[in-house]
Order: C-alpha cells, then structure tokens, then sequence
C-alpha cells in the first residue's frame, strides 16, 4: 500500500481532483457574476461545502508537487474574488473554499518566488476590487425602501411575480414585477436564479392601497382577437430568424429614416410627412438620391461605397458592396457619411424588424413559437402582462449573458 501512494503515477491521477475543486470554484464564480443565490439549507450546505473542502485539502496536500495542484493552487483564491463580493455574507460557503484556497497556495509545491509574488497580487486584486465594489454600491446605487406585499407563480408555473411597494419623495409607487420560473438553477441546499430577469409589467403612482391581482389562462386565439380589436396598428418586433421563417428577406424590410427635409423634396414628400420609408417604395432614381441601388433580384447595394466601407464588410474595392453584407457598425458608417455641411446625418438606413400583428395568422403564430394557451396576469383588474407577447417580443432571453454595471446591483 505505501509503494502505491508513493507511484508518481497515483500522485498524477490524484491530483485531476485538484483540477476538478478548481473548475467547481470558476463555476461558483461564474454563479456569482450571471446568478443571485437563495440557500435554504444553511447549515447542510455549510457542512458539505467544508467536508469537500477538507478531503480535496488532504488530496492537494498529498499531490502538491505535481503540476495539476500547482495549477489550481493558483486559480482557486482569484476565483472566489466575484463570489466574496457578490455572494457576501454568504459565510459557510465561502471560508472553507477560501481557506482551501489559502493553504494549498502556501503549502503547494510552487517555487517560493512564484507564491509570494502571486500572494501579494492576489491580495492586492481582493483590496483593491472591494473598495471598488464597495464604492460603486454606495455611492452609485439608489437606495429606496422596498416592500414585497405580495408574490407568486403563474398557474402554468412558468412565470413568477411580486409585488412591490416603493417609498420615495415622490409618494412611492407600486410595481409589478414578472420573470421566468424555468431558468433557475436548483441544487439540494440552494437555488441560484438569473440576475436582471425581471420586467415591470405595471407601474403605478402613488403606492396603491389596494392590491388585486389575478391569473388566467387564455388561447393564443382569444388574445389576438382582443389585441386586434384594441387597435389593428399593434406591432411586435421579431428577430432575423422568426423574419426569415415568415418569407420575409433581408432587403423587403429595409427603410430610411430621420430623413432631412431637403431630402424629402426630392423624393416627393413634404416637410409635414414623419413615417419612415421602405426601400420597395421607392423608385430607382428616388433611392439614387440617397446613394442606393437595386439590382435584379431586389438587393439594395451602395451606389458610392468608401474604402471605409470597404474595409468594414471586407468586399475587395470595386464590388458591390450590399446591405445584407452590412453590419450594425456598417450601418454606423454608410449614415455617418451622407451629412449636411454642419455635419447632420441627412438620412438613416435601417432595418426594420416590426411587423404588423394583425398580419399575422394563427399558423404564424404558432410557427414563432408562440404556445397555443398561456398565463395573462390582470392587476387591480386590468391586463398587464400576456405570455403571448413576452414570447413573441422575447421579454425573457434566458440563454444570453452580458457583462453589465447592472450586475453589481
């Protein structure tokens, strides 16, 4: 037994559960950034997070010569920066890691140059980033005092919401806040829950003395007649994907916008006319007035593309350049070059990504993945939230992570 924990090659193998601790401390780190944390068995997970910490701490020590532990000796503690700042507080998960951390750093097989200098950054980066952070929340973030006066789930179980109370100088107000009940991340001692989720679907000034709020189920067909009837100019915005899937192409829903008074007379328009313009509106020598052609098939390409320009969609000079090549920074580019001589942009070309709901039938609907029932919240009885259009509008876009100030809220 003594020559099989001496073979190097036991060592080797041991150590990969250093590598492992070190990848479930950046997990908890990347938690702490996208995640607020809810524990709801403190001293079970206290217990656990050191029991683990303890043995992997036995394995680090028994492998701190090899390569693997010097690794995650260094990774461990600049992980857990993120974690001590936003989980704060958060005691029995933090200092046994933390600890783990500290001795493996001072007793692992690292040159003793290697560790002071890595020390002394370590700490510094730990000084310097909760003064910062400290800062930013007392100085940077409104303090008001806030009441939860009621909470709950959608009947589908799919939405949560709360209700709260705002105390300002401005008589306070009540808000509604929804956010998605699927995304959540549930272990046996917590449940971490994504940050910046929630959406105000109601807002009212002063604080309401009286609350009501219910739930119901409707079909996707009943909320398009009623919407319809509300109004038959309601749009919902759709990605380039769900554009795609309903036939339109990328040029059909180009338009100019902002357009200059000298360049509406031009084209025929007076001062007094606001709506933006398609592209298919417009003739030949009306779209050569703002530098924009169309070939056979319906493309729109620049007339007088600059080597700027060029380089930005990477086409070799003397191509058409096409706005289906555009990017949001070409779009920047192509508007920022047709001015006045005070430097005003004369025109923008966007693209548009609304589309008119009453055009769109009970098919396409389905196709845009919009369920065929869902949950519709109404507040002191009044519609303030539809699944219907928090999906179509994508209110909740659960798979994407942005670095954002926000975060640190």
């Amino acid at each position: 037994m003594k020559n099989f924990f001496a073979n190097v090659w036991t060592k080797r193998v041991a150590a990969l559960i250093s590598l492992l601790y070190a990848f479930g401390v950046c997990h908890l780190c990347y938690f702490s950034i996208f995640y607020d944390i809810h524990i709801h068995a403190r001293v079970q997970q206290c217990l656990t997070v050191t029991g683990v910490s303890i043995l992997v701490l036995m394995v680090m020590l028994y492998t701190r010569k090899q390569i693997f532990t010097r690794i995650a000796s260094f990774i461990i503690l600049p992980a857990m920066l993120p974690v001590v700042l936003l989980y704060f507080g958060e005691w029995g998960m933090i200092i046994p890691i933390i600890l783990t951390g500290v001795v493996i750093l001072l007793l692992s097989g690292a040159g003793e140059g290697a560790k002071t200098a890595f020390g002394t950054i370590t700490l510094l980066l730990y000084i310097f980033g909760a003064l910062g952070y400290f800062l930013f929340t007392s100085f940077f973030v409104t303090t008001t005092k806030q009441e939860v006066i009621e909470s709950g789930e959608s009947p589908s179980g799919r939405y949560r919401y709360r209700v709260v109370n705002t105390e300002d100088s401005s008589n306070g107000s009540t808000a509604v806040y929804v956010e998605p009940n699927y995304a959540d991340k549930k272990y046996p001692f917590a449940t971490f829950t994504l940050k910046n989720m929630e959406r105000v679907v109601c807002l009212e000034r002063p604080i309401s003395e009286e609350v009501t709020v219910e739930w119901v189920t409707q079909s996707r067909q009943e909320i398009t007649e009623q919407l319809n009837s509300i109004s038959d100019s309601i749009v919902v915005h759709l990605s380039e994907d769900e554009l795609e899937k309903l036939n339109y192409s990328y040029d059909e829903k180009l338009k100019l916008a902002d357009i200059a008074v000298s360049e509406k007379f031009k084209i025929g328009l007076t001062a007094s006319d606001v709506e933006d313009v398609f592209l298919n509106d417009l003739t030949d020598e009306q779209l050569a007035v703002f530098d924009i052609g169309r070939d056979g098939d319906g493309r729109y390409y620049v007339l007088s593309p600059s080597n700027h320009l060029y380089d930005e969609v990477d086409i070799t000079n003397g191509s058409r350049v096409y706005f289906s090549s555009f990017s949001s920074k070409a779009f920047k580019i192509f508007n920022s070059e047709h001015t006045d001589v005070y430097g005003n942009a004369l025109f923008k070309v966007e693209k548009d990504n609304a589309v008119s709901l009453s055009s769109l039938s009970d098919a396409d609907l389905e196709m845009l993945g919009v369920p065929e029932t869902g949950d519709v919240m109404l507040f002191n009885g009044k519609v303030c939230f539809r699944y219907y259009i928090a999906e179509l509008e994508s209110y909740f876009d659960v798979d994407s992570r942005h670095i954002s100030i926000d975060l640190l809220n």
